[in-house]
């Protein structure tokens, strides 16, 4: 079934910040500095303040009269408990709560700050007015039920899990039941083995799960930023076991988490080490050519690869180029990268150098703060006012087993976003050789995600625009994560797409048309046409130069 989308409803993210903000962190001096802007531009504007300040008076006294003003967003789980509406006191307190809400934003936008300082005081007051929401209170309707029915022990379960996050968690709640997990048992369980390893990845192999198979293998390059099994980890929702069912040779790049030691692994390391990966992959399947696929960091680093193999005369080795939520083009318009200044980005620098990597529960924090409401004060109502503990979801553990950046990615990261150097021929150079995108003629396909709030829609876009050769991009109706875990049979997915791109954005949506189901499908199609001849399946894995090692999920995998 397809049909046009609606005239208007180009989607945006719901969201200030970006992958950006998670690479360059963000100091409380420059929230500060927000503050103390807003708070001098109050006292410069009595006037404008005083009638702000009369608006939300008027508002208030008609709430305490009983007065319905604002609806809480549909898509707000924090109000759902029905007291928020039919109880007297909850429903006053929310229609405050939204009343202050709406007037701050107002106060902001009819404020003479410019243009920059609006845009980050409407971060900040975003972050506090979450942060000040009724439902993170003990007179939460659902706490306090919770209070009766557990006799008081939700109150001291909830404070044992505050204490133990305080010591353990960097004062944050916990998202994921961590006990429920444990990869290689119940993660990232297809069967496969090691068969190529060198100092920054290990290259597994997977054994065929079909009886024919192509000639040329699938080599799927996963972000530096997470662990690989965002690809296997359940049978349900694997796209490598949706790939060997489907007769693709897979084989898959697992980074490894490297510490202070490995400081100087910069881009250009990653893209030597990942060439010594493909030309296994070439050797084990006898196979001239290869596709690859990557996903967010994997896909930059993918495309710097093939930059550097065109620079070589070397593009015969790759077929075909996947690229999931992946930004080659950085120029991001969000309102908390406005507080990523010359300062800022060299502080980050700095710290990283001085430590030899980025921890990765730095980006996970700064990840969090992306969705408040979602990853943070969500658990926080669970684990702590409910006493509950937090679930046991399979992506929250993924997401939550943290990986550290070397310092000169870091730096390489940093100055990709500073200078968006991909849109310019030559403007990037990897291996000592410059990158030239357009000259890059392979067959690609993009997917974005219409929700993804950490690398945003247009700009993967806009990204995929920068390649040579014939280009597809699909456009998913989820965020970051789920545009890649999209298998079939979810009764709630589709995806937007046109075929024929053109420089705008919104143009193309305009022209999209809706299709229902998952765009797994769609790709399966594109790339079995792009992987050769098929042939009886060969179930040993390895060859005499690269014999199998450990058996999937590798030891890489494994680090802390």
């Amino acid at each position: 079934m397809k049909d046009k989308p609606a005239k208007g409803s180009v989607p945006v993210p719901a969201s200030y910040m970006n992958v950006q903000n998670a690479i360059t962190g963000m100091r409380g001096r420059d929230l500060f500095s927000t503050l103390r802007n807003v708070s001098r531009h109050s006292l410069r504007h009595p006037l404008h303040t005083a009638r702000h300040m009369l608006a939300l008076g008027n508002q208030l006294g008609r709430v305490l009269l009983g007065d319905t003003l604002h609806q809480p967003n549909p898509r707000d789980n924090r109000f759902k408990d029905p007291a928020w509406n039919h109880n007297p006191i909850y429903s006053r307190g929310l229609q405050a709560y939204l009343a202050w809400q709406k007037q701050t934003r107002q106060w902001i936008d009819e404020s003479q700050l410019d243009a920059d300082d609006r845009a980050r005081a409407h971060f900040l007051f975003a972050q506090l007015n979450d942060a000040l929401s009724p439902s993170n209170s003990l007179l939460n309707p659902a706490a306090v039920k919770e209070l009766f029915n557990s006799g008081g022990l939700s109150l001291l379960r909830g404070l044992n899990h505050l204490v133990d996050d305080l010591r353990h968690n960097d004062g944050l709640p916990r998202q994921v039941n961590t006990e429920a997990f444990e990869v290689g048992r119940n993660l990232a369980t297809t069967l496969g083995a090691v068969v190529f390893r060198n100092e920054l990845l290990e290259l597994i192999q997977y054994k065929p799960l079909s009886e024919k198979q192509y000639a040329r293998p699938l080599l799927i390059v996963p972000p530096q930023i997470n662990k690989f099994y965002i690809f296997d980890l359940s049978p349900t929702n694997s796209f490598v076991q949706y790939a060997l069912k489907n007769g693709l040779q897979t084989f898959i790049v697992s980074w490894r988490n490297p510490d202070a030691r490995h400081r100087e692994w910069g881009l250009s390391s990653y893209v030597q080490a990942l060439e010594e990966a493909m030309n296994a992959c070439r050797t084990i399947t006898g196979s001239r050519d290869v596709n690859l696929l990557g996903a967010c960091a994997g896909g930059l680093t993918i495309a710097a690869l093939q930059g550097h193999l065109q620079a070589k005369r070397q593009m015969r080795r790759v077929s075909s180029a996947t690229y999931l939520v992946s930004l080659l083009d950085s120029e991001i318009d969000s309102p908390a990268s406005l507080f990523a200044d010359e300062q800022t980005l060299e502080a980050a620098k700095r710290r990283s150098y001085q430590q030899g990597v980025l921890d990765g529960r730095e980006i996970s924090r700064v990840f969090a703060w992306m969705r408040p409401n979602d990853l943070i004060w969500n658990y926080f109502v669970n684990n702590y006012l409910l006493g509950k503990a937090p679930p046991a979801f399979d992506i929250l553990y993924w997401n939550n087993d943290n990986t550290r950046l070397p310092a000169a990615l870091h730096g390489d990261l940093l100055d990709f976003f500073k200078h968006n150097p991909l849109v310019h021929p030559a403007g990037l150079e990897v291996c000592g050789t410059p990158i030239n995108l357009q000259k890059v003629n392979v067959d690609s396909f993009s997917v974005a995600g219409s929700n993804d709030h950490i690398t945003p829609w247009d700009a993967v876009y806009r990204s995929a625009l920068l390649l040579g050769g014939d280009k597809r991009f699909i456009l998913a109706n989820s965020g970051h994560v789920q545009s890649i875990l999209n298998p079939p049979g979810n009764p709630k997915a589709h995806y937007i797409d046109n075929p024929h791109l053109s420089s705008d954005p919104r143009a193309w949506y305009y022209d999209a048309k809706q299709v229902d189901g998952s765009w797994w499908p769609q790709w399966l199609e594109w790339i079995q046409a792009r992987s050769g001849t098929q042939r009886e399946t060969l179930m040993t894995l390895g060859d005499q130069n690269y014999p199998p090692m450990d058996p999937a999920p590798g030891t890489y995998v494994q680090a802390r």
